[in-house]
Formats: C-alpha cells, sequence, structure tokens
C-alpha cells in the first residue's frame, strides 16, 4: 500500500451555536473558540511538500472567515433560531448580523463532518490536494474527528442516508457556483 504524505494546518475562528433536541444547557445559544486541524494530503510538489501552508490558511480559513466566524451556525430546520436571528438582523444597525444555515445541527461532529466531506472539496478543487481529516476542538476539553475512509471514493459526501446526501449535495452545489 503507498502512503501519501500529509500535512497539518491548525486554524482558529469563533461562532456561536444552539443544538436541537439537546438535554442540557447547549439547547441555549452559545459559543465556542474553535480550533481546527486540516490534515492534507497529496504529492509532494518540487520543494518537497504537500502544499504551501498559506494555501490551507487561504482556502479552508478564508472560507471559514467568510461564512463562520464571528457568526452564528444554525440548523437549518431550526426555525426558532432562524427567526431570531432573521429578527436581529433587521434591527441591527448596518445589518451586523451573520449567520449560515447548516443542513445537520451544528454539533462538533456535524461541523467536522461538513467541513471535510463539503468545504475542503469546494475550496481546495485544482490544487491536487485533499484534505482527509478534520480534527476540530470545541473546547480544550471536547472534540470531534472526521476522517475519509482510506478506500472510500472521493464524492465529496458523508456516508450518510440518501436525504441527507441530496441536502449536503445542493450545499455543495451552491458553495461551488459562489466560487
Amino acid at each position: 500500500m503507498a502512503v501519501a504524505p500529509i500535512c497539518t494546518r491548525r486554524l482558529q475562528w469563533c461562532h456561536g451555536h444552539r443544538l436541537v433536541g439537546h438535554e442540557g444547557k447547549c439547547v441555549r445559544p452559545h459559543g465556542h473558540n474553535y480550533v481546527g486541524h486540516f490534515h492534507c494530503e497529496g504529492a509532494l510538489d518540487g520543494v518537497g511538500r504537500v502544499v504551501d501552508f498559506s494555501v490551507i490558511k487561504q482556502r479552508i480559513g478564508g472560507w471559514i472567515e467568510d461564512h463562520w466566524d464571528h457568526g452564528f451556525v444554525v440548523f437549518d430546520q431550526d426555525t426558532l433560531m432562524i427567526d431570531l436571528l432573521e429578527d436581529f438582523a433587521k434591527r441591527s444597525p448596518g445589518g451586523a448580523s451573520k449567520s449560515f444555515r447548516l443542513p445537520a445541527n451544528p454539533t462538533a461532529e456535524n461541523l467536522a463532518l461538513y467541513l471535510l466531506n463539503t468545504v475542503c472539496p469546494a475550496v481546495l478543487v485544482e490544487t491536487g490536494v485533499r484534505c482527509v481529516r478534520v480534527d476540530l476542538e470545541e473546547t480544550e476539553n471536547c472534540s470531534a474527528t472526521a476522517t475519509l475512509a482510506m478506500d472510500a471514493p472521493f464524492s465529496g459526501l458523508p456516508p450518510l442516508g440518501m436525504e441527507f446526501q441530496a441536502r449536503f449535495r445542493t450545499a455543495l452545489e451552491l458553495l461551488r457556483s459562489q466560487q
């Protein structure tokens, strides 16, 4: 079995969320200072690297800054929170509100999956690099990891149900059309 070199870039951002159906305090709106470790593989270039770390920062970090950083990530079926965020945006001077609708409850696990299976393939297109693992720290004590299966086809979709895959496919097409 051939072994591909992997490089890892650490990125930091802040965003709020709430977890629909959570049995504790996370059902309320709150925020975290996230740390993500993005593990990317590819052939070594002429310099001897998978990719310049600045490419990962600019592409993945740029997407996170534009869509999540200092914003609120909300489950696209959380109508209560969506209504509150829309009302807040209307009342905010200059529209000082930022929210992102995620096609899943914004748990650390679902955020890591979304980054790995949707965001990374879209923003790393034509780089010759693919992200194979995302480690997402929600707090210094709590984290989640999403990893591509070694033998899985590189489809950019999570190994989930058909309806969920269709929603991810739609989100991926939208993301690519916005580039």
